[in-house]
């Protein structure tokens, strides 16, 4: 068999196999679905170099998989109330985390002064939370540190806590040593697997970027059942 064709039966081969897997995940457990997103357009393409961190996952350049959800899943935060550790910021509107506008380009992101901060996101009742989706900022390819995010039912976060991420490997923000990788942004944002923890209030936090010592947020997306 040629080189060429023989890629071409790979390929084919790859394709039909994710297909595959997905049609299973989906017939295994009747009571979940693939939960749709809509994502922005791409801002650069192809693989950034040079990003020196000690805690980075291995970039594959694959897309995501799909992601199931329990069935009746909904988009809970959009234009929700949200509150910061930096109430004045220093770009931007903090409305704009949860405005469903999700494009890269300037005017369309929050900035936040330099070092910890963290943005809070009042969904209104307590509801059980099965994915969260995080775009910090995509036209550039960059890693934010120390990103932890919590689920509760305590505005404060000081009791009835669930942290659902965690990429501080050395316990940096004293919020505990995270077992998550840092992750490069891009145009498909980071989902987190919530798996159904539950709470009112859902809080992200961060500490600086690879770029700069400010920290951003395009939007937020947290789906989960709601409350009844």
């Amino acid at each position: 068999m040629k080189k060429h064709a023989l890629i071409l039966v790979l390929a084919l081969a790859a394709t039909l196999g994710a297909a595959a897997g997905t049609y299973l995940q989906s017939q295994q457990d009747p009571n979940k679905e693939e939960l749709k997103l809509q994502l922005p357009k791409p801002m650069f393409v192809g693989t950034p170099r040079n990003i020196k961190t000690p805690n980075l996952e291995v970039v594959t350049g694959k897309p995501r998989a799909p992601f199931f959800v329990p069935k009746g899943t909904k988009l809970l935060s959009l234009k929700k109330a949200v509150t910061s550790s930096d109430m004045q910021p220093v770009i931007g509107e903090l409305s704009f985390v949860t405005d469903s506008e999700k494009a890269g380009e300037d005017g369309y992101f929050v900035e936040l002064g330099p070092g910890k901060q963290w943005i809070q996101i009042d969904l209104g009742a307590s509801s059980g939370i099965a994915a969260i989706l995080v775009w910090h900022y995509h036209s550039q390819a960059r890693v934010y540190r120390d990103v932890v995010i919590q689920v509760s039912d305590d505005k404060d976060f000081l009791k009835g806590v669930t942290t659902v991420y965690n990429n501080d490997h050395d316990n940096t923000s004293g919020l505990g040593i995270g077992k998550d990788k840092e992750y490069i942004e891009t145009n498909e944002g980071r989902l987190i697997d919530a798996k159904g923890a539950k709470g009112r209030f859902v809080r992200l936090y961060s500490s600086g970027n690879t770029s700069n010592d400010m920290n951003h947020y395009v939007e937020v997306e947290v789906y989960g059942s709601p409350a009844k």
